[in-house]
């Protein structure tokens, strides 16, 4: 398969502010900067549903790490907030390795306050079902929570790790164990957790997934509904299935040959069908555009044009 679109590499090594009054006016920035682009967006399409005002409408920058080395965005982040915030954007969900250099969250801040592009959340990852590396894990997400909850991110979108084999009870007890961990800590900062899946944990009739679940029966999912397609799940099913647990979504668009389109609406997925599904379930969690481009693919227009795209093809094809 191609290059793998999320950021959830994890590192095996990888509201508030800096006092009470900072954190007051870094949350109540916040809040004002989603609700301001939020009511803008709304207002601005009649296609949209009596609730989309709640939907938070964000971006991850997956297609900008893949072309830096070691997908490291932390040099260009400057580009990135530029581009999400021209694409109409409502939010950012980062890479957590963003978050690993030592002036990261004031230079983020920064950022996110002269876009007025509020920070979402953050996605996150590890070899969990390995227990092994739970320390490193561990030591990652008490290092990465705490900064998040500091930009004012509520979610952080995990994945468990691929084993390169259908997992065995006992690796699927141990990533338990560690989301459990996870979960807790995140609590304590009031981040919510939730899953992110890439193909291996849908493939082979869910069975990664479903193993979480039947272990975490709480545990909220933040489906990436393109790789519930790659990995022969039809997203429209799982969204009617698992809508109570559903609090975030990763969009993304792919062709009728299964490449990766370069925006969202130059695809076939049937995104009409997902968004009355979404509908149905009274969905009112964040969703954020993930594009991806096959490896070596030469791009036709700069990526926040083809953001930009995508952020209209959701609103006509999803109402938000």
């Amino acid at each position: 398969m191609s290059q793998q679109p999320s950021c959830h590499r994890s590192s095996s090594s990888p509201s508030r502010y800096h006092n009470a009054n900072e954190s007051l006016s870094r949350r109540r920035f916040l809040g004002y900067a989603a609700a301001t682009t939020l009511a803008g967006i709304a207002g601005s399409s009649s296609a949209a549903l009596p609730d989309a005002k709640k939907i938070v409408v964000g971006a991850h920058p997956w297609v900008y790490a893949a072309t830096q080395p070691q997908y490291d965005i932390f040099p260009i982040l400057d580009q990135i907030f530029a581009d999400m915030r021209y694409a109409g954007m409502a939010g950012i969900e980062l890479m957590h390795t963003a978050l690993h250099p030592a002036n990261a969250v004031d230079r983020i801040a920064a950022l996110s306050e002269k876009h007025r592009l509020p920070v979402i959340g953050t996605s996150f990852g590890g070899a969990m079902w390995n227990r092994k590396e739970h320390d490193a894990v561990l030591n990652d997400a008490e290092r990465i929570v705490p900064l998040l909850a500091k930009l004012g991110g509520r979610t952080l979108g995990t994945s468990v790790g691929a084993a390169g084999h259908v997992k065995t009870d006992d690796e699927l007890d141990a990533q338990a164990e560690v989301l459990r961990k996870i979960i807790a800590l995140c609590e304590s900062h009031q981040v919510v957790l939730n899953l992110h899946n890439h193909t291996y944990e849908v493939e082979n009739n869910l069975h990664d997934l479903k193993g979480t679940l039947a272990r975490l029966p709480g545990v909220k999912l933040g489906p990436d509904l393109n790789w519930l397609v790659r990995g022969g799940v039809d997203p429209v099913r799982f969204i009617r299935e698992y809508g109570s647990r559903i609090v975030f979504l990763h969009l993304r668009d792919q062709k009728a040959d299964g490449t990766w389109s370069e925006a969202m609406g130059e695809g076939s997925m049937d995104y009409v069908a997902i968004g009355k599904a979404l509908q149905q379930i009274g969905f009112q969690g964040d969703a954020v555009i993930e594009l991806a481009h096959p490896r070596g693919f030469q791009i036709t227009r700069p990526l926040g044009e083809s953001l930009k795209i995508s952020r209209e093809f959701v609103r006509k094809a999803l109402g938000y």
